[in-house]
């Protein structure tokens, strides 16, 4: 098992805000595409699992609904209120800084992996928070992930003279990528794959701008901010709207299913 190096050892300050309405309202495809990811855990009566990346605690209500015994973590403490208000045991932990041990039959997380842009610390802990032979089951963006609207935010960002840092800030890993990471941390890999999912917008490409893109847009003033959205959407128009103006986005998911050495 390779351990992280000192260098990787820093926590990465977290470059984005979450808002639980626009997550809401923008976001619940999250939650309505996680039907094959939800099934590949597998979560079991008197299991304990932790939720990693848990948000608005929308999935970590089914994990329970199940007869687990769930755990959820995230950072954003508004998303952590609304899972609170839902009767679920949610804590505010950094996922690169989880600090369980050998407590977990499974870690779960959906949609999350790809804000945490230091993987070999998240996998360090999930594999001591994890049993041995437990299992690490999620999916987030992988290679190609919303590559049009990523090359969009760049290009309107060097026109106007943008952070660079708040630029696309994700990790989108190929397959082998995260399948060494994986292997290095000590798992097993049983699955791994890349899922090419078009994922239309019923809010729109605005919606998913400013809630997904929000790192990007919050360094505008307004109204210079609402010109910025717009300069964005003009330019994904002709590849991410149709005719009729329901727009995709170009999502693709990285989707495994690990296993911690004995």
């Amino acid at each position: 098992m390779t351990q992280p190096t000192a260098r990787d050892a820093a926590l990465p300050t977290p470059v984005q805000r979450w808002s639980a309405s626009d997550y809401a309202k923008n976001g619940r495809f999250v939650q309505e595409f996680a039907g094959p990811i939800f099934r590949l855990l597998g979560a079991k009566p008197g299991e304990r699992i932790l939720d990693l990346g848990c948000g608005d605690g929308a999935l970590t209500a089914e994990i329970k609904a199940l007869g687990a015994d769930v755990v959820g973590v995230d950072l954003s403490d508004e998303l952590l209120a609304v899972a609170r208000m839902k009767g679920l045991n949610v804590r505010k932990v950094d996922g690169h800084a989880l600090d369980f041990v050998s407590e977990f039959d499974a870690v779960f997380t959906n949609a999350a992996l790809h804000w945490m842009r230091k993987p070999k610390l998240v996998i360090a802990g999930v594999a001591r928070a994890l049993r041995p032979r437990g299992r690490f089951v999620g999916e987030f963006g992988g290679h190609g992930n919303v590559a049009a609207i990523a090359t969009a935010i760049r290009a309107v960002g060097a026109l106007r003279g943008s952070d660079p840092a708040a630029t696309a800030p994700w990790f989108f890993p190929t397959t082998e990528e995260y399948g060494r990471l994986l292997a290095e941390g000590g798992f097993t890999v049983k699955e791994i794959a890349l899922v090419p999912r078009p994922t239309p917008l019923k809010t729109g490409m605005e919606g998913w701008l400013r809630t997904f893109g929000r790192s990007f847009f919050d360094q505008f003033p307004e109204p210079e901010r609402s010109e910025v959205v717009g300069e964005v959407i003009e330019l994904l128009r002709p590849s991410l709207s149709d005719t009729r103006g329901q727009w995709t986005a170009d999502h693709i998911r990285l989707r495994f299913f690990a296993e911690r050495a004995a």
